[in-house]
């Protein structure tokens, strides 16, 4: 199904005390959505406290962006977790920024987990139910943005909610799942573009050439890619050519 609308999101905040990483001032003013990161896998609460205070004179939707505690790997290995030790993750780092951006005047629109714990909630029903029943507990309305799969169904089918999220800027196995890189490096932006086009018509094309159906309302463009803002400037550009408008999730 092709979109007439879409929300783009990036994720930001990434740094942490002296040690900076992405381009926030640059990428945050081409999307629509951010996702603050909330210390566990990067982000200190200075870093949390600009990301909000940039991201609302930008008028984002802003949403918190927790990981597995995982500072060396930068949240993108899987721990050994049960589900409930996953959701206090969640919830712990979604309240820490919450209380931030209370003092801000800003209201969270969405929690979009990090790295490995976004596959699992993407992957398990149970968790992404808890995720969703505890979300609404910090505030009613807050909603989930995850990748489709188990877990968005059940949210979804429970009448909680869920916004659906595909990465712009990886590649996909022949499940629909997204391949994610340890370390980001430079992508062809022509390329991301055609990739979001093909998302919004509602499908991507895998590492192996097998077009599979995914449909997204929001796509996804890393703030640690070191061309990030290149790429979504193109993303932009090419969506809005293809007369898609550009506009969050949240606030439709």
């Amino acid at each position: 199904m092709e979109l007439t609308a879409i929300d783009i999101n990036a994720d930001a905040g990434e740094s942490f005390g002296r040690w900076v990483l992405g381009r926030d001032a640059e990428l945050l003013p081409l999307v629509t959505t951010v996702n603050i990161a909330c210390g566990f896998h990067a982000g200190d609460p200075a870093a949390m406290r600009r990301s909000l205070i940039l991201a609302r004179g930008l008028g984002l939707s802003i949403g918190a962006h927790p990981g597995y505690p995982d500072l060396l790997g930068f949240g993108r290995r899987r721990l050994a977790t049960s589900t409930e030790e996953a959701l206090d993750y969640i919830v712990y780092q979604t309240g820490a920024l919450h209380g931030l951006a209370l003092t801000e005047g800003i209201e969270l629109s969405h929690v979009k987990p990090h790295g490995a714990l976004y596959g699992q909630v993407a992957e398990s029903a149970e968790l992404a139910l808890g995720v969703a029943r505890q979300l609404q507990s910090i505030r009613p309305g807050l909603a989930l943005l995850i990748a489709p799969g188990a877990g968005a169904k059940a949210v979804r089918e429970a009448g909680l909610p869920v916004v659906l999220d595909a990465a712009a800027d990886l590649e996909y196995d022949d499940s629909g799942w997204n391949i994610i890189e340890p370390v980001p490096g430079e992508k062809d932006p022509a390329a991301v573009a055609e990739q979001a086009a093909g998302l919004a018509r509602g499908h991507v094309t895998t590492v192996s050439g097998k077009r599979v159906p995914l449909a997204a309302e929001s796509l996804c463009v890393h703030g640690d890619r070191p061309n990030a803002p290149q790429i979504a400037r193109e993303v932009r550009a090419r969506l809005e050519e293809d007369g898609i408008d550009i506009r969050s999730a949240f606030s439709r």
